[in-house]
């Protein structure tokens, strides 16, 4: 009798308390799991340089030149709610130096504007708009400031430590904290109107800068040219690499030694590194409109195309940082605001219905019971399926039941536990024999895979066919593009 209890005391072990696979690389930290989860957001700008119709303001407009005739915060930000926008990062100050909440730190800011009579804080007035959609916030303060007499000396930097901390005290919780590249050159200088060039490695001190960062918003992503917590895809058309990493290892030109902020444009930005020292996923920035600032002579993309977009970076682990650009009103022009919706309305009927819910799942490994493959299609990211430890290369076959027709894949690896796949393959029975639709390689947080036309079949083979450990992904998902 003691033999059978010991026998079945093993099976239970085995079954029911499998250990979890090790981790493998670089992992997420707490607040990029949360940056994942949020996907799709936008970045306003909306400065004087909306009223002169630039691209870049040079830092010498009248303060009374900022005076929306109708600033709608909450029009702003129900449009990005309906185009599944889920944060919003408000350009709090951009190069020309004006600050759109009433800045201690410049005389160069909105309560010298005649806006609300100088009394106005619409940094505060996006944030409460912002949190009242339950939305995310973020900020973004250029280092560069062509206004500033100040800029370009040793003086300087205290003063942008101070307009971070101002902004980071009084705003409430952060997702992102928002910083590019684009330091020095031409600018009024208060009124010096000259060329200041800065080593943009060194001049702002980022180790100690965005420890103030860490300190004051610790859940506040940091975003730059090289990372720290997000990294810049390095294009602003809006995608990432057909194969993406979401690890990545900074290097300086002299391809060396680690790169530092300001040291941008890496050959590999669009797909990442295998094996990179740090998890840092892509940001794929891109304008709704061609620019980043509201001009009348442009129109918005299409729904359509932005859904391309979607595919190309959410769809390839990446997010999706949009830029929103209110008009001298002070609010989205109506074909932004139908664009966004067009968008919105695309994403939420394409994956509102998986229609591999209700299918068999049946793998040729399992780890166990607390890593079966019902948790591929349980909607819940934060349980996933998994092969024993000695096992890298798995196959899933999936019985729809009744046939079905779908253009788009979706699949997820259980992230926490870093980027393993490196390649896969898809497959789907048709007049009883296996044919190969799809080659893969990365996966990462998501993958959407958009096939040319659409395929109706009744049952799905993925064959995960190289991994350096053992696999696990959390999600499947089939569905049919909606109009």
């Amino acid at each position: 009798m003691k033999s059978v209890f010991l026998f079945l005391a093993l099976i239970s072990a085995t079954v029911y308390a499998q250990h979890p696979p090790k981790p493998y690389g670089a992992l997420p930290s707490e607040r990029q799991l949360a940056w994942h989860d949020i996907e799709v957001y936008g970045l306003i700008h909306f400065t004087p340089t909306t009223f002169e119709n630039k691209e870049w303001g040079f830092g010498d407009a009248d303060p009374k030149t900022f005076n929306p005739s109708d600033f709608n915060a909450g029009q702003i930000i129900a449009a990005a709610k309906a185009g599944g926008l889920k944060g919003i990062i408000l350009v709090a100050k951009h190069h020309d130096g004006f600050a759109l909440w009433p800045a201690k730190t410049t005389e160069y800011n909105i309560t010298k504007s005649p806006y609300k009579n100088g009394k106005a804080d619409l940094v505060r007035e996006v944030e409460q708009a912002v949190r009242k959609n339950g939305l995310k916030f973020g900020v973004y303060c250029s280092p560069w400031d062509r206004n500033n007499s100040l800029y370009g000396t040793d003086k300087y930097l205290a003063i942008y430590q101070a307009q971070l901390k101002e902004l980071y005290s009084n705003y409430g919780s952060l997702f992102m904290s928002w910083h590019d590249g684009a330091n020095g050159g031409d600018g009024y200088y208060g009124g010096a109107r000259e060329k200041r060039s800065i080593d943009n490695t060194t001049y702002y001190d980022w180790k100690n800068t965005w420890a103030i960062t860490r300190k004051m918003q610790p859940m506040a992503n940091i975003f730059s040219d090289i990372g720290l917590d997000i990294r810049w895809v390095g294009n602003e058309d809006g995608h990432a690499a057909e194969t993406s990493w979401a690890t990545f290892t900074p290097m300086a030109p002299d391809g060396k030694n680690e790169a530092v902020p300001g040291q941008a444009n890496y050959p590999q930005s669009p797909g990442g590194i295998r094996d990179g020292k740090f998890w840092m996923p892509a940001e794929c920035d891109v304008p709704l409109r061609k620019g980043w600032f509201y001009h009348p002579s442009e129109k918005p993309k299409t729904p359509e195309q932005l859904f391309d977009l979607y595919l190309k970076s959410v769809g390839r682990g990446a997010g999706l940082d949009l830029g929103l650009a209110p008009d001298t009103r002070g609010q989205l022009h109506a074909d932004d605001v139908a664009a966004l919706k067009g968008f919105g309305d695309m994403v939420r009927n394409t994956f509102a219905k998986n229609l591999a819910k209700n299918a068999l799942v049946k793998a040729s490994n399992v780890r166990g019971q607390k890593f079966n493959t019902a948790f591929l299609l349980d909607g819940n990211k934060q349980s996933y399926w998994a092969t024993s430890d000695n096992v890298h290369q798995a196959s899933l076959e999936l019985d729809l039941k009744a046939v079905q027709t779908f253009d788009i894949i979706s699949l997820q690896e259980f992230i926490p536990l870093g980027q393993r796949i490196e390649a896969y393959t898809i497959e789907v029975l048709k007049n009883n024999q296996w044919k190969k639709i799809f080659d893969g390689t990365s996966i990462g947080a998501k993958r959407l895979i958009k096939l040319d036309e659409p395929v109706t079949t009744k049952k799905v083979r993925i064959n995960i066919t190289k991994s350096p450990v053992c696999i696990t992904l959390s999600e499947i998902g089939l569905y049919k593009k909606v109009e």
